[in-house]
């Protein structure tokens, strides 16, 4: 498997605490290039603000601006394509178990309102990733089996 920093944000599995880290990111990222798209005009201003809110909140200290920039870029073209939703689904429902509707739901409203035009088509987005924050099915937790038990043992050993 590639690096989780330079691998397609889709393809990251949950693997270890950094990959879930990831993942939340995408998440965050998806979200606020959801709204941006759903005016077919995205602003650099809208952008921004994504990267200005994971920032603030200091939500993924760990990835460089460059590589938000390049996520939100590379999410925003494939929100453009028809299976869209599909594309949604799949980024948010890792992560559905993390508390971070409250993070999404803000970050959507702060791009829909950053530049200062509250399109009708990102209000829908909006209602949308609150209907998926919702209803999506939380992650199962992975509860380590016997077997499992025992080679943790002996990789220690």
């Amino acid at each position: 498997m590639s690096d989780a920093r330079t691998s397609n944000p889709m393809e990251i599995e949950i693997t270890e605490p950094t990959s879930l880290n990831e993942q939340a990111a995408v998440a965050l990222v998806i979200v606020g290039a959801l709204v941006a798209v759903a005016d077919r005009r995205v602003s650099p201003v809208e952008r921004d603000e994504v990267i200005r809110f994971i920032r603030d909140r200091k939500l993924a200290p760990h990835i460089p601006d460059e590589r938000l920039y390049a996520m939100f870029d590379e999410l925003a073209e494939r929100l453009e394509e028809p299976d869209f939703a599909n594309v949604v689904i799949d980024t948010l429902r890792p992560v559905s178990n993390l508390p971070l509707s409250s993070h999404l739901m803000e970050l959507s409203e702060r791009v829909a309102a950053a530049d200062e035009d509250v399109h009708p088509h990102e209000v829908q987005a909006i209602k949308l990733l609150r209907l998926l924050t919702l209803v999506l099915p939380r992650a199962k937790p992975v509860v380590p089996s016997a077997s499992d038990a025992t080679l943790q043992a002996a990789l220690k050993e």
